[in-house]
């Protein structure tokens, strides 16, 4: 698990948003299973929930990076 955090530290802010939306679409087929039939392990919703907030973060961390340096190339252009 922490292998795959760091990991994912070093995606590209595409590879990040392509990751959460997977992980989203287990999410939602891991409820769909739930409403619908047995679920193996019900402890995955926890951790797949986690997991999108963990990229979420990366992603909103990324957006402030560039926004920044934007901001920070402004400042010195005048």
């Amino acid at each position: 698990m922490a292998d795959s955090k760091k990991k994912d530290k070093d995606l590209s802010y595409d590879e990040l948003v392509a990751k959460r939306n997977d992980v989203k679409k287990q999410y939602m087929d891991l409820r769909f299973q739930a409403v619908v039939g047995h679920v193996d392990n019900p402890m995955q919703k926890r951790t797949l929930r986690r997991e999108i907030a963990r990229l979420n973060t990366l992603i909103h961390q990324q957006d402030l990076a560039k926004f920044r340096a934007a901001a920070a190339e402004a400042v010195a252009a005048k």
